[in-house]
């Protein structure tokens, strides 16, 4: 597929090796860097960008500016997302080099920025990988396990991993959009955000 400046691609976004799945359907311009990509996922999974990434797209690896890595990766900011994949192409977000979360983006095809749905909540930072969430599931849902009050603690009351906001992640969409097309003429198409109410 070409990409055209002007048009939108819309991605399936799902966290893999944890069932049932949770994942976020997208819509980003085709012409938006992987850093920007980046700054999107973080906000549609509810990730608090406290950790390194990368993307996999085939055998090329995209990274970040200014980190001291060992491995050869080509910067993400000068990667558009529509001049590296294809249409029906997999590339992987890689989040969190110590819990290793891995997004796979399959599905795309032309179209603005938003997540259109999703399903479930975010595992929380830190929580220990898929391994660890599944953990952190069992332990809650049974308040009689001894490790009950203290993984209810540490995640927080209001936590319940059935929980989508769709229209909380657009609020937070809009508001780095905003950002983004103020300081990136890149990425004007960002300004079709529509603010969810």
């Amino acid at each position: 597929m070409t990409a055209f400046s002007g048009s939108h691609l819309q991605l399936r976004v799902e966290l893999r090796y944890i069932k049932p799945a949770i994942w976020r359907q997208l819509v980003v311009p085709a012409d938006a860097t992987l850093d920007v990509v980046h700054q999107v996922l973080q906000i549609a999974f509810g990730w608090k960008d406290s950790h390194l990434h990368d993307f996999h797209v085939g055998d090329v690896r995209f990274g970040m500016t200014g980190v001291d890595d060992e491995l050869l990766a080509v910067r993400e900011h000068a990667a558009p997302l529509g001049a590296i994949t294809r249409e029906g192409s997999m590339f992987v977000y890689r989040y969190d080099f110590g819990d290793d979360w891995e997004h796979e983006e399959p599905d795309r095809e032309p179209l603005r920025l938003e997540c259109l749905d999703g399903a479930r909540a975010c595992p929380p930072e830190d929580c220990g990988g898929p391994p660890g969430y599944q953990n952190l599931l069992r332990v809650l849902s049974d308040p009689r396990d001894e490790e009950y009050a203290d993984m209810r603690r540490w995640v927080g009351r209001a936590f319940d991993p059935e929980r989508f906001e769709r229209e909380k992640i657009n609020k937070k969409i809009a508001v780095i959009a905003r950002r983004l097309v103020a300081s990136s003429p890149a990425v004007a198409n960002l300004a079709m955000c529509r603010e969810m109410t």
